[in-house]
């Protein structure tokens, strides 16, 4: 039976908690939505908290106020699981979601629903729910609350905490004579980064804090799903992964991005040409493995996924 409560958590305020007596999930209310909280009961959270304000975008107020109000302030990453707009954009992207966020109890979870956003004419929308054992489901949704088209993508961004290993699977279909993968790259990323491995299978990246350095890749998934192994136990993100829609940044559904204090696993879903009043979706879920090594090979890779996530 899933329970959902009002709490104060850390220093994040107002809050609404989640639970089906296993795993539970933390929703801010006094700003974003941030899930800003998820992982087992007593355990520790998958998320990165950024309690002490390392990733903002303090000391650009006017350029903020100028767009959107002198009121709303300026963004903050704050950590845990956010909805944005992509292709990225500022300060579009960046919208400064500092006002109180409205919830409303639906079967088996939550949906959160914050201020439509001013200029960028979007109304955001999480529906989080614990439809069954070890399954977090959460449907990203998007409108377009303006006068004019605009074309945009959902993007669902899962901030990890720090000290973790991530594996993301490569394309392997088939495609005869053509190309069946492709890699889009940050100016700033270092092919030769030492956090990550390019594996004929699998990309794996681990999280530095000792590292600085900003790094970012993405691709098409073929398989819609990603595993974070942190606190010797793993995060399985899966995502929508349709074929035959168009996608950004050079056609990716997949990326991920690494600096010294976490590592983001961000999931994209259909650019899309939004007329006035419609809606855009994207979908996840989440599962919860406890003491799971970190494979140390593709060969163990394979087993990994075959065990715990192609079933």
């Amino acid at each position: 039976m899933v329970e959902i409560k009002e709490i104060n958590y850390g220093s994040w305020g107002k809050c609404v908690q989640v639970t089906d007596g296993k795993l539970e999930f933390v929703a801010t209310l006094d700003f974003g939505p941030r899930i800003i909280r998820f992982g087992k009961i007593g355990g520790e959270n998958v998320f990165y908290e950024d309690i002490e304000k390392n990733i903002t975008k303090e000391g650009m107020e006017k350029e903020f106020a100028e767009v959107y109000g002198e009121d709303l302030g300026v963004w903050y990453i704050r950590g845990g699981h956010r909805l944005w707009t992509s292709p990225e954009a500022l300060p579009r992207s960046y919208y400064p979601d500092n006002e109180p966020v409205a919830y409303e109890k639906i079967e088996n979870g939550i949906r959160l629903i914050p201020p439509a956003q001013r200029a960028n004419n979007f109304q955001m929308e999480i529906e989080i729910t614990m439809p069954e054992d070890n399954c977090v489901h959460l449907i990203h949704k998007i409108t377009n609350t303006g006068l004019w088209p605009v074309e945009v993508a959902p993007w669902a961004l899962s901030v990890l905490a720090k000290g973790g290993t991530e594996i993301v699977p490569v394309p392997t279909r088939n495609a005869g004579f053509l190309e069946n993968r492709n890699l889009s790259l940050w100016t700033f990323t270092k092919m030769t980064d030492p956090r990550v491995t390019w594996g004929d299978k699998y990309i794996t990246l681990k999280q530095d804090p000792s590292n600085g350095d900003a790094f970012k890749v993405g691709l098409r998934s073929q398989h819609g799903y990603a595993a974070y192994f942190n606190f010797g136990d793993v995060f399985v993100k899966y995502f929508d992964a349709p074929e035959g829609i168009k996608l950004p940044d050079h056609d990716c559904n997949f990326e991920t991005y690494t600096c010294a204090h976490m590592l983001e696993m961000e999931s994209i879903g259909e650019l899309k040409n939004l007329q006035p009043g419609d809606t855009v979706t994207h979908s996840e879920c989440w599962s919860y493995y406890e003491n799971v090594p970190v494979p140390a090979s593709e060969e163990e890779m394979d087993i990994f996924f075959k065990e715990y996530v192609e079933y």
